[in-house]
């Protein structure tokens, strides 16, 4: 007779937060965000079609079912724990997962998706380092490397797995006081730029028919991220790719004025040594990157 269980990952969540009485609490001793353990809380509210937890402002209160549920759960995680014991395991280790990826796209796009990948994979550790260096020219190993692409490097597998159009973008606050009707009124702008992309707004001035533009400032980041984060602080326009700004647009922190042109980029990929390629957390971590950058690509186009 087939088993009927339920998610094991939501279930223990479930226990933890039942027993401590606190998501918070919870949070802190399965070593994940308190959001991850609130998304597992709702996994398994959807999987048994109830609720589990009465929530009151900041806290959270089992319904009686969940309670009478909890009662089950709990000596049955005890008694695991117990056999697991018996084995001389006290707690199974973290397995690591190395990660390679630059610094603007770690910051922008990668952390703030992290806690979605450990609320599924909670035994998988994420190490991850920042670095713009050409994949062949790393020195250390890692198990997945993340630039843009796509590329053919000797030893790595690549799969691509979210694209992006780079667009003007600007605070609202900014386009209020001075607002952009049409690509001319860029003239009446600063417009920010990043020392290692010194073509993007020539290129785009160029499609938009107005190579000649003169702003009334320019000002130069070394790094892409501070760039974004001056048009956010209402300095000036930015040239913005869409995937990672992608959150700033749909929070309202920033505003793409025009709808075209729209400047093509380079897809970002994932290169793997082909000695990883078979390993379990690496395709785990490739197929969350390939799911998110595809919502990612539905997003952009619902804002287009």
């Amino acid at each position: 007779m087939k088993r009927v269980l339920p998610p094991l990952n939501a279930l223990r969540a479930f226990e933890a937060a039942g027993r401590l009485g606190s998501f918070k609490d919870a949070a802190a001793e399965l070593h994940v965000t308190h959001g991850a353990v609130s998304q597992q809380i709702r996994l398994l509210e959807t999987w048994l079609g109830a609720s589990l937890f009465e929530r009151h402002n900041r806290r959270v209160v089992l319904t009686p079912a969940a309670r009478a549920y909890l009662a089950h759960v709990t000596p049955l995680f005890e008694q695991l724990a117990r056999a697991t014991a018996g084995y001389g395991i006290a707690e199974p280790m973290a397995r690591t997962l190395s990660v390679n990826a630059p610094a603007t796209f770690t910051l922008r796009w990668l952390v703030p998706r992290l806690a979605e990948f450990r609320a599924r994979h909670p035994d998988v550790d994420v190490r991850v380092e920042t670095s713009n260096e050409p994949v062949e020219s790393l020195k250390d190993s890692h198990d997945v490397i993340i630039r843009g692409g796509p590329d053919t490097f000797y030893g790595y597998s690549m799969r691509p797995f979210l694209t992006e159009e780079r667009v003007p973008v600007g605070s609202p606050a900014l386009l209020r006081r001075v607002p952009l009707r049409n690509p001319v009124d860029l003239g009446q702008h600063t417009l920010l730029h990043t020392s290692s992309l010194p073509r993007l707004w020539p290129d785009w001035l160029a499609q938009a028919q107005i190579p000649a533009l003169r702003p009334v400032a320019t000002l130069t980041f070394d790094h892409f991220y501070l760039t974004v984060q001056a048009a956010i602080d209402g300095i000036g326009i930015a040239m913005g790719p869409t995937a990672l700004v992608s959150d700033d647009l749909a929070a309202g922190r920033l505003v793409a004025p025009f709808a075209a042109p729209r400047l093509p980029s380079r897809s970002y990929c994932t290169y793997v040594p082909e000695g990883q390629s078979a390993n379990e957390m690496v395709g785990l971590f490739r197929a969350w990157l390939e799911e998110e950058g595809s919502a990612a690509l539905s997003q952009a186009h619902g804002m287009a």
